[in-house]
């Protein structure tokens, strides 16, 4: 049975590759996803499948990468898992009171060993990172871009992911009704 998958392009349209939201959508529809809808420019995807997120991440990889000529990773989420990492977040209460100033990164393969404590040692003032269900949770009061530690929550460090703010990730929610 076909279900919304949530997939989140990691690196795109903020400075590595341009991926036109039309382009993506037809690439999705051609890698057999169905109902192929974008959110914002920024690497936003729903569809519906019935195949698992893994399989999924796995198609829309190879399509972007035979289009672009890159490797563009993707991560997949099923509404349900989408609704967990909502439920988990532990700065709800900043969330409510400033979505954009709240980052959760996504994990493709959860969080490195060490990363946390890592991150950490370089908060500033009331900032605050902390992981749950395998992603990680920033809270930036002072905005993400003024941040020494959103600067270096590199891959190396921290292992792949990508970063939504809160506000997209409740827009994403509620494209596929997981909203709680």
């Amino acid at each position: 049975m076909s279900e919304a998958r949530i997939c989140l392009l990691r690196g795109v349209n903020v400075g590595g590759v341009k991926v036109p939201m039309a382009e993506l959508r037809a690439l999705a529809e051609a890698a057999g996803l169905a109902n192929p809808r974008t959110l914002l420019a920024s690497g936003n995807l729903v569809a519906d499948s019935a195949d698992p997120p893994a399989r999924v991440e796995a198609k829309l990889e190879a399509a972007l990468e035979q289009h672009f000529g890159r490797r563009i990773e993707v991560i997949v989420r099923t509404p349900r898992q989408w609704a967990e990492m909502m439920r988990a977040n532990p700065f709800a209460a900043q969330a409510r009171e400033n979505g954009s100033r709240m980052l959760v990164m996504v994990m493709k393969d959860g969080v490195k060993t060490g990363a946390l404590e890592a991150l950490s040692a370089l908060a500033q003032g009331e900032e605050a990172v902390a992981e749950a269900g395998g992603d990680l949770f920033f809270w930036h009061p002072d905005g993400i871009g003024r941040s020494v530690m959103a600067g270096k929550a590199l891959p190396r460090l921290i292992g792949v992911g990508t970063g939504r703010n809160w506000n997209t990730v409740e827009k994403l929610a509620a494209m596929v009704c997981a909203a709680d």
